[in-house]
């Protein structure tokens, strides 16, 4: 299992289960960490059941689930995971992801994708990263296209939200072609 698991100087990202996601149990009940979420973290239970689902993924080989570490702050800061993993396409998403709103914008989430990337490029081998992204978040947005997350295109009202409203959704790609270039961009800003 720990084959899994993604590291350099600032992050650590191990697989999330149900014997470390408690360490999230502060961080998932801040208010509006996940807005744009259709997942519910928001209590105790509502995080565990989203655990299960992402353990259930993993032991179908769909899902692998993070929990995050920041090494600089010595704290678990939150969650990220590849999904969707169709090994037959070699294409993957990129999501889920949340962290506290206190290690939001400190470089922490750019150190998640490239450990990320690199794996799914350079370990896993596949030609293809996703993200989808609900298009009313420009915070989110603006993070992919930073590490090279070109759009391709927008799904209009396809997924329903826990209020009950149904958003567009940005579609953004990396190709595996991209990633060299990519890469030694990122590591400049690492």
């Amino acid at each position: 299992m720990s084959h899994f698991n993604l590291e350099n100087n600032r992050v650590r990202l191990s697989l999330l289960d149900l014997s470390n996601y408690e360490n999230l149990s502060a961080i998932a009940s801040e208010k509006d960490l996940i807005y744009y979420s259709p997942s519910n973290i928001s209590t105790p239970d509502n995080l565990r059941s989203y655990v299960e689902k992402a353990v259930d993924g993993f032991n179908n080989q769909s899902i692998i689930p993070y929990i995050v570490f920041d090494k600089r702050n010595n704290a678990y800061a939150g969650s990220t995971r590849f999904g969707l993993i169709d090994h037959n396409n070699k294409v993957l998403h990129i999501g889920w992801t949340w962290i506290g709103h206190a290690f939001q914008g400190t470089g922490l989430n750019i150190n998640m994708k490239f450990l990320m990337l690199q794996y799914a490029f350079e370990t896993m081998q596949f030609e293809k990263v996703e993200f989808r992204i609900d298009e009313r978040n420009i915070k989110s947005r603006k993070a992919v296209e930073k590490i090279g997350g070109q759009l391709e295109g927008i799904l209009r009202k396809n997924v329903e939200m826990k209020d009950g409203y149904r958003r567009n959704t940005c579609c953004y790609g990396i190709l595996k072609e991209e990633w060299p270039n990519l890469k030694a961009q990122l590591e400049q800003l690492l």
